[in-house]
């Protein structure tokens, strides 16, 4: 369990918690932090040393593959099926070490920024423990399917550079997403058996948070551009090309990306327009 969040600041918190390797101590963890959040300290000024472990903490399994090397496995079978929960349940394992990274790592920002992506840490631990449940009654347990490291490597790339961060983590990798959720449905929804059904309707909750923190990264890319005098799109173009973010591919969900606060510009890049 995590110490008293009132005395101790909560952005030094997110990195004890950012480095546990448990999954179900990282997320009870992660929970505790935001349910004290209300009184918790957060001294936005302060800066932390890294610690000499490795970050992000994390059990010894899966193993991390080249995202080119990692099976790719139909969900029509028990094992496929258990494998792509297992992948959406590494991306949500992932994306709370992602939040709690942004939380200690970035100072100076406004505390509604540290509230702002505790609160995602949070809600990225439910989508994971729901995954996981539904994994177990596949016979089947987070760890054992390779998975890639795809995330974290771009928080690595980014991590001197918090506009960066919210440009190429939320707002690109993250927000793939919203788009990939829609297709990942319709497959499992051909699958129809009862597993595959209650992966869709996890599905369906994590599209809705995920609109959500999409566009936590989108206001803080926005407020942070307008702070250093920046045009986002302009900016965007050289933060994907320092960085090799990938480039996006449609089909997109417009509906989605929208909600999430991408402007009609930004969507006609994505076109190519």
């Amino acid at each position: 369990m995590p110490p008293d969040t009132h005395s101790v600041n909560a952005r030094q918190q997110a990195l004890v918690v950012l480095a546990l390797r448990d999954p179900s101590d990282k997320c009870a963890a992660t929970h505790a932090l935001w349910a004290a959040l209300p009184q918790a300290h957060i001294d936005t000024q302060a800066t932390f040393t890294e610690p000499a472990t490795a970050l992000p903490g994390r059990p010894d399994a899966p193993p991390l593959l080249p995202p080119d090397q990692v099976p790719q496995r139909s969900p029509f079978t028990d094992s496929g099926l258990a494998a792509l929960v297992h992948a959406i349940a590494h991306i949500e394992f992932n994306a709370i070490n992602l939040a709690l990274d942004a939380v200690w790592r970035f100072a100076g920002m406004p505390e509604a920024f540290y509230r702002d992506w505790l609160r995602v840490a949070h809600e990225e631990a439910q989508h994971f423990a729901l995954l996981r449940e539904l994994l177990r009654t596949l016979n089947h347990d987070y760890g054992d399917c390779a998975a890639h490291d795809g995330l974290w490597a771009m928080c690595v790339k980014t991590q001197h550079d918090v506009v960066a961060r919210m440009a190429l983590v939320p707002r690109t990798l993250e927000a793939r997403g919203l788009d990939a959720t829609p297709l990942i449905q319709a497959k499992l929804r051909k699958v129809g058996s009862p597993a595959a059904l209650r992966a869709v309707e996890i599905l369906d909750i994590i599209l809705r948070d995920e609109i959500g923190h999409v566009a936590i990264g989108n206001q803080w890319y926005g407020w942070l551009c307008q702070q250093h005098g920046l045009d986002p799109l302009a900016h965007y173009r050289v933060l994907a090309r320092t960085h090799s973010a990938p480039r996006l591919r449609p089909p997109f969900n417009d509906a989605a990306r929208l909600a999430a606060g991408f402007s009609a510009a930004e969507m006609a890049y994505l076109l190519g327009a």
